[in-house]
Protein backbone atom coordinates (compact mmCIF):
# COMPACT_ATOMS: atom_id res chain seq x y z
CA UNK A 1 0.00 0.00 0.00
CA UNK A 2 1.42 3.31 -0.61
CA UNK A 3 1.90 5.77 2.02
CA UNK A 4 -1.48 7.15 3.06
CA UNK A 5 -1.86 11.05 2.03
CA UNK A 6 -5.28 11.37 3.70
CA UNK A 7 -6.88 11.08 6.99
CA UNK A 8 -8.86 8.66 5.34
CA UNK A 9 -6.14 6.55 3.99
CA UNK A 10 -4.09 7.08 7.21
CA UNK A 11 -7.21 6.05 9.50
CA UNK A 12 -7.58 2.83 7.20
CA UNK A 13 -4.07 2.03 7.48
CA UNK A 14 -3.05 2.15 10.62
CA UNK A 15 -6.59 0.28 11.39
CA UNK A 16 -5.70 -2.66 8.71
CA UNK A 17 -1.91 -3.10 9.78
CA UNK A 18 -2.49 -3.13 13.40
CA UNK A 19 -5.26 -5.57 12.91
CA UNK A 20 -2.75 -7.84 10.63
CA UNK A 21 -0.12 -7.49 13.42
CA UNK A 22 -2.26 -8.54 16.42
CA UNK A 23 -3.62 -11.32 14.04
CA UNK A 24 -0.02 -12.45 13.31
CA UNK A 25 0.53 -12.53 17.37
CA UNK A 26 -2.48 -14.26 17.76
CA UNK A 27 -1.17 -17.01 15.61
CA UNK A 28 2.22 -16.98 17.11
CA UNK A 29 3.04 -20.91 18.07
CA UNK A 30 4.44 -21.52 21.40
CA UNK A 31 7.98 -22.20 19.90
CA UNK A 32 8.02 -18.76 17.88
CA UNK A 33 6.96 -16.87 21.25
CA UNK A 34 9.69 -18.61 23.65
CA UNK A 35 12.50 -18.48 20.62
CA UNK A 36 14.96 -15.72 20.98
CA UNK A 37 15.14 -13.36 17.83
CA UNK A 38 18.41 -14.26 15.80
CA UNK A 39 19.17 -13.03 12.49
CA UNK A 40 23.02 -13.11 12.94
CA UNK A 41 23.67 -15.18 9.76
CA UNK A 42 21.29 -12.79 7.68
CA UNK A 43 23.40 -10.30 6.07
CA UNK A 44 20.47 -8.43 4.37
CA UNK A 45 19.64 -7.32 8.06
CA UNK A 46 22.04 -5.07 9.24
CA UNK A 47 20.07 -2.46 11.11
CA UNK A 48 20.54 -2.10 14.45
CA UNK A 49 17.28 -3.12 15.89
CA UNK A 50 17.66 -6.86 13.84
CA UNK A 51 20.34 -7.14 16.72
CA UNK A 52 18.65 -4.87 19.23
CA UNK A 53 14.98 -6.86 19.79
CA UNK A 54 15.11 -10.34 21.27
CA UNK A 55 11.46 -11.14 21.21
CA UNK A 56 8.06 -10.31 20.95
CA UNK A 57 7.75 -7.82 24.17
CA UNK A 58 10.90 -5.75 22.72
CA UNK A 59 8.84 -5.29 19.58
CA UNK A 60 5.47 -4.09 20.94
CA UNK A 61 7.17 -1.75 23.51
CA UNK A 62 9.16 -0.44 20.38
CA UNK A 63 5.91 0.58 18.95
CA UNK A 64 4.46 1.50 22.58
CA UNK A 65 7.13 3.99 22.76
CA UNK A 66 6.90 5.29 19.54
CA UNK A 67 3.08 5.73 20.03
CA UNK A 68 4.23 7.64 23.67
CA UNK A 69 6.43 10.13 21.61
CA UNK A 70 4.02 11.48 19.22
CA UNK A 71 0.89 11.76 21.72
CA UNK A 72 3.34 13.40 24.14
CA UNK A 73 4.35 15.63 21.61
CA UNK A 74 1.21 16.59 20.47
CA UNK A 75 -0.22 17.13 23.80
CA UNK A 76 2.40 19.62 25.01
CA UNK A 77 2.03 21.57 21.69
CA UNK A 78 -1.75 22.04 21.89
CA UNK A 79 -1.28 23.01 25.88
CA UNK A 80 1.16 25.87 24.65
CA UNK A 81 4.24 24.52 25.68
CA UNK A 82 7.15 23.63 22.85
CA UNK A 83 7.78 19.85 23.14
CA UNK A 84 9.84 18.49 20.08
CA UNK A 85 9.04 14.88 18.94
CA UNK A 86 12.36 13.55 20.43
CA UNK A 87 13.16 13.72 23.49
CA UNK A 88 15.96 16.46 24.84
CA UNK A 89 19.48 15.25 23.94
CA UNK A 90 18.32 12.73 21.38
CA UNK A 91 18.31 13.50 17.32
CA UNK A 92 17.62 12.05 14.15
CA UNK A 93 21.07 10.65 14.20
CA UNK A 94 20.92 8.97 17.43
CA UNK A 95 17.85 8.01 17.29
CA UNK A 96 19.12 4.19 17.81
CA UNK A 97 20.39 5.39 20.94
CA UNK A 98 16.88 6.60 22.31
CA UNK A 99 15.36 2.77 20.74
CA UNK A 100 17.99 0.93 23.14
CA UNK A 101 16.87 3.70 25.83
CA UNK A 102 13.30 2.21 25.62
CA UNK A 103 14.95 -1.12 25.15
CA UNK A 104 16.79 -1.13 28.62
CA UNK A 105 13.48 0.91 30.14
CA UNK A 106 11.49 -2.57 29.43
CA UNK A 107 13.13 -5.19 29.88
CA UNK A 108 11.28 -6.04 33.26
CA UNK A 109 8.39 -5.45 31.57
CA UNK A 110 6.39 -8.90 31.05
CA UNK A 111 4.89 -9.34 27.00
CA UNK A 112 0.88 -9.21 29.02
CA UNK A 113 1.97 -5.84 30.36
CA UNK A 114 3.51 -4.80 26.76
CA UNK A 115 0.19 -5.80 24.64
CA UNK A 116 -1.34 -3.84 26.99
CA UNK A 117 0.16 -0.94 26.81
CA UNK A 118 0.24 -1.16 22.90
CA UNK A 119 -3.15 -1.60 22.62
CA UNK A 120 -4.35 1.35 24.79
CA UNK A 121 -1.83 3.32 23.14
CA UNK A 122 -3.00 2.46 19.58
CA UNK A 123 -6.58 3.89 20.86
CA UNK A 124 -5.69 6.70 21.93
CA UNK A 125 -3.47 7.66 19.34
CA UNK A 126 -6.26 6.47 16.61
CA UNK A 127 -8.54 9.23 18.77
CA UNK A 128 -6.27 11.93 18.57
CA UNK A 129 -5.47 11.42 14.73
CA UNK A 130 -9.65 11.13 13.80
CA UNK A 131 -9.65 15.07 15.98
CA UNK A 132 -7.51 16.57 13.14
CA UNK A 133 -9.12 17.54 9.83
CA UNK A 134 -7.44 15.90 6.48
CA UNK A 135 -6.01 20.23 5.62
CA UNK A 136 -4.45 19.98 9.40
CA UNK A 137 -2.91 16.44 9.08
CA UNK A 138 -1.43 16.58 5.58
CA UNK A 139 -0.84 20.39 4.47
CA UNK A 140 2.71 21.51 5.55
CA UNK A 141 3.43 24.46 7.99
CA UNK A 142 -0.33 24.46 10.08
CA UNK A 143 1.53 23.71 13.00
CA UNK A 144 5.57 24.92 13.59
CA UNK A 145 6.38 21.97 16.09
CA UNK A 146 5.85 19.54 13.25
CA UNK A 147 8.84 20.99 11.59
CA UNK A 148 9.05 20.88 7.56
CA UNK A 149 6.56 17.51 7.70
CA UNK A 150 3.31 17.39 8.32
CA UNK A 151 1.71 16.11 11.32
CA UNK A 152 -0.31 13.35 9.07
CA UNK A 153 3.48 12.03 8.42
CA UNK A 154 4.15 11.57 12.11
CA UNK A 155 0.93 9.58 12.59
CA UNK A 156 2.17 7.35 9.44
CA UNK A 157 5.19 7.11 10.77
CA UNK A 158 4.14 6.25 14.31
CA UNK A 159 1.28 3.87 13.50
CA UNK A 160 1.23 2.03 9.96
CA UNK A 161 5.11 2.05 9.06
CA UNK A 162 5.29 1.02 12.35
CA UNK A 163 2.92 -1.82 12.42
CA UNK A 164 4.38 -3.33 8.91
CA UNK A 165 7.81 -2.82 10.05
CA UNK A 166 6.88 -5.29 13.28
CA UNK A 167 5.33 -7.34 10.87
CA UNK A 168 7.81 -7.68 8.43
CA UNK A 169 10.83 -8.61 11.58
CA UNK A 170 7.69 -11.06 13.10
CA UNK A 171 7.56 -12.78 9.71
CA UNK A 172 10.87 -13.22 9.50
CA UNK A 173 10.97 -14.57 13.14
CA UNK A 174 8.57 -16.76 12.20
CA UNK A 175 10.05 -18.37 9.36
CA UNK A 176 13.76 -18.54 11.08
CA UNK A 177 12.11 -20.94 13.37
CA UNK A 178 10.36 -22.89 11.30
CA UNK A 179 14.12 -23.44 9.16
CA UNK A 180 15.73 -24.43 12.71
CA UNK A 181 12.98 -26.40 14.02
CA UNK A 182 14.52 -30.30 14.23
CA UNK A 183 12.04 -32.32 12.63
Amino acid sequence: MARPQTKSDMIIAATESYAKLMNLIEGMTDAELSTEFDFSKDENKKEAHWKRDKNLRDILIHLYEWHQLLIACIEANNAGEHRTFLPEGYTWRTYGDMNVMFWDRHQSTSLSEAKNMLMKSHEKLMGQMKTYTNEELFSKGVFAWTGGTTLGSYFVSAASSHYDWAIKKLKAHKKMVSRNRVV
